[in-house]
């Protein structure tokens, strides 16, 4: 199972610190990433992750949304 999210965070630069410093939370929740792309345009991020555990996922999910900012995500399989 996979998991694609995007995200239009504030301030990229800061984002993504915290993005790089989150790594074992998201490990711990079953996600290991990828791919992460930006927007050609500089205002979004897109992830895609590896899920082993749906259940975690969306806990780590539920956490990031209440950090603010726009996300969108879906998971998603081999159809």
């Amino acid at each position: 199972m996979h998991l694609l999210v995007h995200l239009t965070p504030a301030d990229y630069d800061t984002w993504k610190a915290d993005f790089d410093r989150d790594m074992e939370a998201r490990m711990n929740a079953g996600l290991t990433l990828m791919q992460l792309w930006r927007d050609m345009d500089g205002t979004g991020v897109t992830a895609l992750f590896e899920a082993n555990n749906r259940k975690k996922a969306s806990d780590w999910l539920e956490n990031e949304r209440r950090t603010g900012g726009s996300l969108d995500a879906r998971f998603l399989r081999t159809a």
